[in-house]
């Protein structure tokens, strides 16, 4: 597979709340987004703030995946939330997509771009997914003795957090193969 990615534009919040539904495990639970009000949190308004930071993945002109990520406050209430300067991340690489490099492919990318605007991302991984072996794998560490419950379907969550390094932001034209990488 050979995915393309884009950053993910305010006028894009459709592609967001179509990923929703799969990043919160909605759509395998038989539940609606209306039924999860509170989790519009996560996509609402994305872009309008120059706090929100996300990209996605187009494979064969098919949308494969996303990350994306926001500064949310205190009373929001979210699993994963640590503070107000640490980003509060998402990832979801549809079911077709998975175990062919997408997620990594973007992960890469996304950390890079995340640096420059953040001095941590946090997220919050359900207790046994394989995803915790994925985020583990790019750095990200599980807070100590925190544990949640997940509001979509009450599993136990972990929040993983992940130290940025502010480096230098490589763009296609420094060596990026541009057919791969669209800004």
């Amino acid at each position: 597979m050979n995915p393309t990615l884009y950053f993910l534009r305010s006028s894009e919040q459709k592609i967001l709340d179509n990923l929703l539904l799969p990043a919160f495990r909605l759509t395998a639970n038989n539940k609606t987004q209306e039924e999860f009000a509170a989790l519009r949190i996560h996509a609402d308004f994305f872009g309008h703030s120059d706090k929100d930071l996300g990209l996605y993945a187009l494979v064969d002109n098919k949308i494969a995946g996303a990350l994306w990520c926001r500064i949310l406050k205190p009373e929001q209430n979210a699993n994963g939330f640590i503070d107000e300067n640490t980003a509060l991340m998402h990832a979801i690489v549809l079911e077709e997509y998975r175990g062919h490099g997408v997620g990594s492919f973007m992960m890469e990318q996304f950390l890079q771009e995340a640096a420059a605007l953040y001095p941590q991302l946090s997220v919050s991984v359900l207790e046994d997914a394989q995803a915790l072996r994925f985020y583990e794998k790019f750095g990200f560490n599980q807070i100590a003795q925190r544990k949640e419950k997940s509001p979509s379907d009450g599993k136990n969550v972990l929040t993983l957090v992940k130290k940025l390094q502010k480096k230098e932001i490589k763009r296609p034209t420094d060596g990026y193969d541009p057919s791969r990488w669209m800004d």
